[in-house]
C-alpha cells in the first residue's frame, strides 16, 4: 500500500463493507478505482466518495440518487451538488417523517394490543 491508495481488502476494511459491495458500488459506477493489472487501488477521491455513499445509506437514500447526486458534481459543480442535496434532503426528511408516524402509531397499537391480551391472561389465571 501506499501511503494515499487503500488496496481493495483495505477499502473493504476501513468502511466494514462486502467486497461485493463493493464491487457492486464499482459496477455501477459509483467508485472507479485506479487498476494495476488486477488489482484496485482507492486513492483520496474515492474514499471521499465513499464517505458520501455511506452517509447517504445511512440516510435512507437509494443508490441511484446517490450515483446522480455524485454526477452533478462533475457536470455542474459544487454550488449545484449543494442545491441537490437539499432537494434530496428536503424529500428524505418527509419519508423519514411519515415513516416516524407510522412507527408511532404501530408502536401505539401493538402496545395497547399487548395490554389487553396480558390482562386478558391474568384474567383466566
Amino acid at each position: 500500500m501506499t501511503e494515499d491508495r487503500l488496496s481493495f481488502k483495505e477499502m473493504c476494511a476501513a468502511f466494514e463493507v462486502t467486497p461485493r459491495t463493493l464491487r457492486y458500488y464499482e459496477y455501477i459506477e459509483l467508485l472507479q478505482p485506479d487498476r494495476e493489472g488486477r488489482s484496485r487501488f482507492y486513492g483520496a477521491r474515492e474514499r471521499a466518495r465513499m464517505k458520501l455513499i455511506m452517509r447517504g445509506r445511512k440516510f435512507g437514500f437509494q443508490l441511484e440518487e446517490i450515483r446522480q447526486w455524485l454526477l452533478i458534481y462533475e457536470d455542474e459543480g459544487t454550488e449545484a451538488q449543494m442545491q441537490a442535496w437539499v432537494d434530496m434532503a428536503d424529500r428524505q426528511l418527509k419519508e423519514l417523517a411519515e415513516q416516524r408516524e407510522q412507527l408511532n402509531e404501530a408502536f401505539a397499537e401493538l402496545t395497547d394490543l399487548r395490554q389487553k391480551v396480558a390482562k386478558g391472561l391474568k384474567a383466566n389465571a
